[in-house]
């Protein structure tokens, strides 16, 4: 009987070995979603949510803090507060963040229907700076579009709609979405046939990584895909503070949109490493979140001479 057990030990101990082998030869292919965050350790519930704050260089970037709401109206409230400078969200912002809206700046009113949200500002917020005022429309437009099914923002000051750009004499025309534009760069040679492509960046502060969008205005009429993975593989980035990850050898082979699904099919240099089949996270990211930027689509998958790599979902990011 000691016999017997001894065998059935023996018998169990080596299926685990094989069943662990088995795992480190073929690991699951990982799957990459914009929408889930590490949760907060402070808190079992909440979660990090996508933001856009003035970070140190003064680019209008995408970061993370914890935010909750009752609903999205009063969600969309403590994003407009979250910019406001000095205001009781400023504890939550990351190092090296800040806001951009004046400290006087009051919230009368927000307002959403169907796609569409209202916001309602004080007078204080035509304090803006005429160089902080563009900046503070992409901010408070980036922020709001964050929550599900917003595509575009209406805002009024003190009920009447805000015609111009704060000291300036630029007309607004409104509803203001992600379309318009944000860190906008311009390299056009002919004002007519002006196209726009938005491809984020990454960013170093003493946090780690981050993202920041840039809108390239310019007459290159090609997809947006071949703007983006041409941008992201230059060897002259868009300022020298900004980085991409992607190899310069990386080239794009084909691409392919069906059923809200993009397929971008690249050589194999996509690979941080060749042998493990391995990418960079910011590789994904910048490619999966300028993709979302220009792109109606619900997935990206990411494929080596045309065998699946990995994928990333792209839904309401938080």
């Amino acid at each position: 009987m000691l016999r017997k057990f001894a065998y059935n030990k023996i018998f169990r101990t080596t299926g685990m070995l094989l069943l662990f082998l088995l795992l480190l030869l073929f690991p699951m292919s990982h799957e990459y979603s914009l929408e889930e965050e590490k949760i907060v350790k402070a808190s079992k519930t909440a979660t990090k949510k996508e933001v856009f704050l003035i970070d140190k260089d003064g680019y209008v970037a995408r970061t993370k803090v914890v935010l909750e709401g009752k609903d999205d109206e009063d969600y969309a409230q403590k994003l407009i507060e979250l910019l406001i400078i000095g205001d009781k969200y400023e504890q939550k912002l990351p190092n090296g963040f800040k806001g951009i809206l004046p400290s006087d700046t009051k919230i009368n009113s927000v307002k959403i229907h169907e796609n569409d949200i209202t916001i309602d500002l004080s007078d204080d917020f035509l304090e803006l700076t005429k160089n902080n005022s563009v900046k503070a429309l992409e901010a408070l437009t980036y922020n709001l579009t964050t929550i599900n099914n917003i595509k575009y923002v209406y805002i009024n000051i003190d009920g009447k709609t805000l015609d111009t750009i704060p000291n300036t004499n630029e007309i607004i025309s409104f509803p203001l979405s992600r379309k318009d534009g944000i860190n906008k760069s311009f390299d056009v040679t002919s004002y007519k046939n002006v196209y726009s492509t938005t491809i984020y960046y990454v960013n170093k502060n003493n946090n780690g990584y981050y993202y920041v969008p840039v809108t390239k205005m310019n007459n290159d009429n090609r997809d947006k895909i071949k703007i983006i993975i041409d941008e992201l593989t230059s060897s002259h980035i868009y300022e020298t503070n900004l980085m991409s990850f992607l190899n310069y050898n990386t080239k794009l082979i084909s691409y392919g949109l069906k059923d809200e699904v993009l397929t971008l099919n690249f050589n194999e240099f996509l690979f941080d490493d060749i042998d493990s089949k391995s990418i960079l996270e910011e590789v994904i990211y910048s490619i999966s979140l300028s993709v979302r930027d220009n792109y109606d689509v619900k997935e990206v998958v990411f494929t080596v001479d045309g065998n699946e790599i990995t994928k990333s979902v792209i839904k309401s990011i938080e």
